[in-house]
C-alpha cells in the first residue's frame, strides 16, 4: 500500500485563539501565531504518512523560502518529496489561516497551488514503482490541474489504483457542478463537508445532497459537530463526532480524510474507515496548524479505547 497524494503545496501563516473573526474597519487580536506547513494536499499526506502509510508527493512550489519551509517540513514528517517540481517562475504559495477554537476564515494568495498540471504526474510511473491510490485536494484552488483531473484519475484507474477527491472551498462561489460531477465519474471517494456537499449538489438536504453526488462511487461527507455520513450504493452509514477540547481546527477535514483512507485501504468496512476518520480529524485539533498534533496509529488505538 502506496499513496500519491498530487496537489497544491503552500505554507499556512496560523493566527490562532481568536475571539472573533475581523471585521471592516475593526482590529482582532490573536493569541497565538505559527508559519507551518499548509495545504489540504500535503496535509493529508503527513497525517497518512504519521499514520504509517507511505506516502508519495507531487505538486509545484517556488524556489523561495516559503517552497523551502513546505517541502523541508513535508519530508520531515516522512513523506517522499522527490517528486516536487520547485519552479523559479512562480512564487510559493501561502494561506492566512484565522482561527478560533469552533472555526476558521482564510485568506489565499495561490501562487504556485495553481500552477501544477495533470501532464506533471506521471501516473504509470507511479504505479510501477507501487503505488496503490492516488489521492488530490483542493479542486477549485487548483486551476492548473483541473481541467486535466478526470483524465488523470481515469489514468489512475487504469493502471490499478484507486482514487480520492477533496473538493475544497470555492472561493469564487461558483462551485462549478458539470465539471465536477465529470470528475466524480472517476473517483472512488469523495470528501466534501458539509457547506461543500450542498454547494456543489445544489440542494440543502443531505440526503438528497449525497444522492446526487453518487456518480463517485463513495460520499464520505464531513459534518463537523455532528459527525460524518457515508453514502454508497444507495445506503447510508454515520459517525457521531468524538469528543475532544479544540485547540485549532485548522486540517481537521485533511486528517479526517488520512484516516479514513488509512483505514480503508486496509479493506476495514466503512463503519471502521468513519471511526478512524472521526478520531484523526478530532485528535488533529490539539495543536495550531494542520500538522502540530497529527496522530500516529497507537494514539488512534488509545483515544478509541477511552472514547
Amino acid at each position: 500500500m502506496r499513496v500519491l497524494a498530487a496537489g497544491e503545496l503552500n505554507v499556512d501563516l496560523v493566527l490562532s485563539g481568536c475571539d472573533s473573526f475581523p471585521e471592516l474597519g475593526r482590529e482582532v487580536l490573536a493569541a497565538g501565531m505559527s508559519l507551518t506547513l499548509g495545504s489540504s494536499s500535503a496535509i493529508c499526506a503527513a497525517a497518512l504518512a504519521t499514520l504509517g502509510v507511505p506516502v508519495t508527493f507531487v505538486g509545484r512550489a517556488g524556489c523561495d523560502l516559503w517552497g523551502d519551509l513546505a517541502v523541508s517540513r513535508l519530508h520531515e514528517l516522512g513523506v517522499d518529496t522527490a517528486p516536487v517540481i520547485r519552479d523559479a517562475n512562480v512564487p510559493t504559495g501561502i494561506t492566512v489561516s484565522i482561527s478560533s477554537a469552533l472555526d476558521r476564515a482564510m485568506v489565499t494568495y495561490l501562487g504556485s497551488i495553481a500552477a501544477l498540471t495533470a501532464d506533471d504526474i506521471e501516473v504509470e510511473r507511479f504505479a510501477r514503482a507501487g503505488v496503490t491510490h492516488l489521492h488530490v485536494s483542493s479542486y477549485y484552488l487548483q486551476r492548473g490541474l483541473r481541467p486535466g483531473l478526470r483524465r488523470l484519475f481515469a489514468a489512475a484507474h487504469g493502471a490499478g489504483m484507486t482514487t480520492s477527491l477533496d473538493p475544497g472551498c470555492d472561493p469564487e462561489g461558483k462551485w462549478d457542478r458539470y465539471g465536477i460531477l465529470d470528475v466524480l465519474r472517476e473517483v472512488d471517494i469523495f470528501f466534501p463537508n458539509a457547506g461543500e456537499l450542498r454547494a456543489i449538489a445544489g440542494v440543502e438536504d443531505e440526503t438528497e445532497a449525497l444522492r446526487r453526488l453518487s456518480t463517485a462511487r463513495m460520499v464520505a461527507a464531513k459534518l463537523g459537530p455532528q459527525g460524518a455520513v457515508v453514502f454508497s450504493g444507495g445506503g447510508i452509514t454515520r459517525q457521531e463526532a468524538l469528543p475532544v477540547e479544540p485547540v485549532d481546527t485548522t486540517g481537521a477535514g485533511d486528517a479526517f480524510n488520512a484516516g479514513f483512507l488509512a483505514s480503508w485501504l486496509r479493506d476495514h468496512d466503512t463503519s471502521q474507515a468513519l471511526l478512524w476518520g472521526a478520531a484523526c480529524g478530532a485528535l488533529s485539533t490539539r495543536g495550531v496548524g494542520g500538522t502540530a498534533a497529527l496522530p500516529s496509529s497507537g494514539e488512534v488505538d488509545a483515544f478509541l479505547r477511552r472514547a
